[in-house]
C-alpha cells in the first residue's frame, strides 16, 4: 500500500496524510506546491524588498545632501519612489497567493472531514461525539488553514533576516553580529509561553467541543426537560460548564495577549538597542550619517519580519493543537465489515441471536418493547448498522459488502436527517424517481397534505432537517423516503409516533399492503401499528419474551397487554383510544374495541416516545417553525 497523501487513482482526490499533526499540515502544503511556491516567492521578495528602501535612502543622505549635487538626490528619490511601487505591488500579489493557499487547505481539510464522516456512516455517532465534529468544523479548520501563511510570508522573514545581517556586516561587523544573535534571543524568549499556549489551547478545544454537545442536548431536548422538571438543573449545568469554559479561554487569551504583545515589543527594544549603538559609532565619526540612517531603516525594517516569525509561532502552535484533532477524527474507522458476500439470492429469515428476533420473510413484523432503545439496537444489529452476528439466512450480515447491503436492507430512523432542498430531493434520495412512484410513496405515508399545503408542492424548499414542517409532517416525509428507495427488507423505527391516531390507523394500513410480500419490521408500541403487524416481538429486557398476532398476545400476556396499554394511553385491552383521542373520554369496558376516536387526517399528535412536536388534535401549521 502506498503512504497516505498520494492521489487516489480513481477519485482523482489525494488522501490526507493523517499519521500526525504536522504530516497532515505538510500534505496540505505539498497539495499546493506551485501556489504555495509562488506564495514564499511573492512573500521573499517583498520582505526584502522592505531592506532595500534604507539603503536607498542612506545614499540620497551622503550622495545627495551635497551642496550643488541635485542630480544623485533625485536620482535617489526616483529610486526609492519606484521601489516603494514594486513593493506594493508584491505586497498585494502575496495577499492574494496566500489567501488562495488558506482556501485552498480549508476546502481540503472539509472535504476530508465529510469524506470522512460519509464512511464513517453508521458507527460515526458511536466514534465521536457531534461536538467534536461541529467544532472541527467550525474553528479548527480556519486555525489550521492559516498556519499555512507560514510559507508565504515566513520563508521571506527568515531570508530578510540574512539580507540585513549581510548589509549591516558591510557597515559594522559589531552591528551585524548584535543583529544576528539578538533575533534568535527573541525567539528563545518566546518560546516557553508557545508550549504553554499549546497546552491552554488543546484543553480549551476539549472543553468546547464537550459545551457544544452539552447546547445540542439540550435544545434537542428542552420540551421534555420541561415536562420531566431537569429543565433548570440541565441549563444550571451548562452555565457552570460555559464559565469553566470561559475561565480557560481568558487563560488561552491571558498567554496569546503576551505573545502578540512580545511580537510588537521584542522588535522595538531591538531596534532601540541597534540604533542607540549606531548612534554612538556616528558620534564617534566610525560611521557616516548616511549609514546611521541606513542602520536605523534596516532595523526598523526588520522588526516586520521579526514580528511575523514571532505570529507564524503562535499560528503554528494553534495549528497544531486543530491539527491533532482533525488527524484523530480522520484516523477513525467504520465498524468492520467481512466483505464479499453479497447476501442471499433469495428472501430469507433475518436473525438476531442476542434478542432471539427472527424476521420472516415477506412479512411486516413488528418489535414491542417497554424501553424503545432495546428496540432500536435490535434494529440497528438486524440491518448492519451495529457490531452485529446477525444472519441473513446462512449469512452473516457483517459478511456481506456494505455497500450492496444498504441497498437491500434500509434502516429508516426516526430522526434521520432532512437536507436543505426541495421536498422533492428530500425524498427521492440519490436520483430521480418516476411521478407514480412518488404519488403511491406520498398516499401510503398519508403525506399528500404536506405537499399540497406548502407552496410550489413538491419544489417548494425545505430549511435544514425541515425546521419549517412540524415534527409529524416530517416524520411522515422520512417515511415517504424510506418507501421510495423501495428496499428489500425495510427497517423502520417509531415511523408514526408523531401523528394523530386517525392518521396512524391508515399509515398502518397503506403501510401493510404497500410491502405485501416484502419484509417490513417496525419497531412500535402504538397499539394501532401493532394490530396491523403479521407478527409481534414482545421484548422484555432486550430478549424474545413472546411471539405471536397482537391481539393472541393481548389475550394472553399480561405484561404485553400492560406495555400496549401505556402505549396507548387508552383502556387498558390495548384497543382503546390512542393519542389521537380526548383526554377525558371516558372508557366503555361493555362497549367493542375500537381505534382511537377519529380526528381528520393528517393531523399531528405529541410523540409518545420522545418530544411534544404538536398538541394533541390539532393540525400544525405548514409554514412555522417548531422545535
Amino acid at each position: 500500500m502506498g503512504k497516505p497523501g498520494r492521489t487516489a487513482a480513481r477519485s482523482g482526490r489525494e488522501t490526507p496524510d493523517h499519521r500526525s499533526a504536522a504530516r497532515y499540515l505538510v500534505w496540505l502544503t505539498r497539495c499546493q506546491l506551485s501556489r504555495v511556491a509562488a506564495g514564499a516567492t511573492f512573500g521573499t521578495l517583498w520582505m526584502t524588498g522592505l531592506m532595500i528602501p534604507p539603503y536607498l535612502l542612506s545614499r540620497a543622505v551622503d550622495d545627495g545632501l551635497v551642496p550643488g549635487h541635485r542630480g544623485p538626490l533625485l536620482g535617489w528619490t526616483a529610486a526609492l519612489l519606484a521601489m516603494g511601487a514594486l513593493n506594493a505591488a508584491l505586497a498585494i500579489s502575496r495577499h492574494r497567493t496566500m489567501t488562495r493557499v488558506r482556501m485552498d487547505a480549508t476546502f481540503r481539510t472539509v472535504r476530508a472531514v465529510v469524506d470522512q464522516t460519509l464512511r464513517l456512516g453508521a458507527s460515526l455517532p458511536r466514534r465521536v461525539t457531534a461536538g467534536e465534529v461541529v467544532t472541527i468544523g467550525i474553528g479548527d479548520v480556519g486555525v489550521i488553514s492559516q498556519t499555512l501563511t507560514l510559507t508565504g510570508p515566513g520563508v521571506g522573514a527568515a531570508l530578510s533576516y540574512g539580507v540585513v545581517a549581510a548589509l549591516l556586516l558591510a557597515v559594522d561587523p559589531v552591528l551585524a553580529a548584535l543583529v544576528l544573535l539578538g533575533v534568535p534571543a527573541l525567539a528563545v524568549l518566546v518560546g516557553p509561553l508557545l508550549r504553554r499556549l499549546e497546552g491552554a489551547e488543546a484543553r480549551y478545544r476539549e472543553r468546547q467541543s464537550g459545551l457544544t454537545d452539552r447546547l445540542a442536548d439540550l435544545v434537542g431536548g428542552v420540551r421534555v426537560l420541561g415536562g420531566l422538571g431537569g429543565k433548570e438543573v440541565f441549563a444550571a449545568r451548562y452555565r457552570r460548564e460555559s464559565a469553566e469554559l470561559c475561565a480557560e479561554g481568558y487563560r488561552v487569551g491571558a498567554h496569546a495577549s503576551w505573545i502578540q504583545a512580545l511580537g510588537v515589543g521584542l522588535p522595538a527594544l531591538f531596534l532601540a538597542a541597534v540604533v542607540w549603538l549606531a548612534a554612538r559609532m556616528a558620534a564617534a565619526g566610525t560611521i557616516s550619517v548616511g549609514e546611521l540612517v541606513a542602520v536605523y531603516g534596516y532595523t526598523a525594517a526588520l522588526a516586520a519580519p521579526v514580528s511575523f516569525l514571532i505570529e507564524a509561532g503562535y499560528d503554528v502552535t494553534r495549528g497544531l493543537v486543530a491539527a491533532r484533532r482533525v488527524v484523530r477524527f480522520l484516523g477513525l474507522e467504520p465498524d468492520a465489515r467481512g466483505g464479499g458476500d453479497d447476501g442471499p439470492a433469495m428472501p430469507s429469515v433475518l436473525r438476531d441471536p442476542v434478542s432471539g428476533v427472527e424476521v420472516v420473510p415477506g412479512t411486516l413484523t413488528a418489535l414491542a418493547g417497554a424501553r424503545p432503545e432495546e428496540s432500536a439496537a435490535v434494529v440497528d444489529r438486524l440491518g448492519g448498522v451495529a457490531g452485529t452476528a446477525a444472519t441473513w439466512g446462512a449469512v452473516r450480515l457483517d459478511a456481506v459488502d456494505a455497500a450492496r447491503l444498504r441497498e437491500r436492507i434500509l434502516v429508516a430512523d426516526n430522526e434521520a436527517a432532512l437536507f436543505a432542498g426541495t421536498v422533492r430531493e428530500a425524498v427521492e434520495g440519490r436520483r430521480a424517481r418516476p411521478a407514480d412512484a412518488v404519488a403511491r410513496a406520498l398516499h401510503t405515508a398519508v403525506a399528500e397534505d404536506i405537499v399540497r399545503a406548502l407552496p410550489g408542492g413538491l419544489d417548494a424548499l425545505l430549511d435544514a432537517d425541515g425546521r419549517n414542517l412540524s415534527g409529524g409532517q416530517r416524520q411522515r416525509l422520512r417515511l415517504v423516503r424510506a418507501l421510495l428507495a423501495d428496499p428489500e427488507v425495510l427497517l423502520a423505527v417509531e415511523p408514526t409516533s408523531a401523528v394523530d391516531a386517525h392518521t396512524e390507523a391508515t399509515v398502518a394500513a397503506r403501510l401493510h399492503a404497500a410491502r405485501v410480500g416484502r419484509t417490513t419490521v417496525v419497531a412500535t408500541t402504538s397499539p394501532l401499528v401493532l394490530d396491523a403487524a403479521d407478527v409481534v416481538c414482545h421484548l422484555s429486557g432486550g430478549r424474545v419474551a413472546a411471539v405471536g398476532t397482537h391481539r393472541e398476545l393481548l389475550a394472553s400476556h399480561p405484561e404485553y397487554r400492560a406495555l400496549v396499554a401505556r402505549g396507548a394511553d387508552g383502556t387498558e385491552d390495548g384497543t382503546g383510544p390512542g393519542p389521537g383521542a380526548a383526554a377525558d373520554a371516558p372508557s366503555a369496558p361493555d362497549l367493542p374495541a375500537t381505534p382511537a376516536a377519529p380526528a381528520a387526517p393528517g393531523t399531528e399528535v405529541p410523540a409518545r416516545r420522545g418530544p411534544v412536536d404538536e398538541a394533541p388534535g390539532q393540525p400544525a401549521p405548514v409554514a412555522e417553525e417548531t422545535p
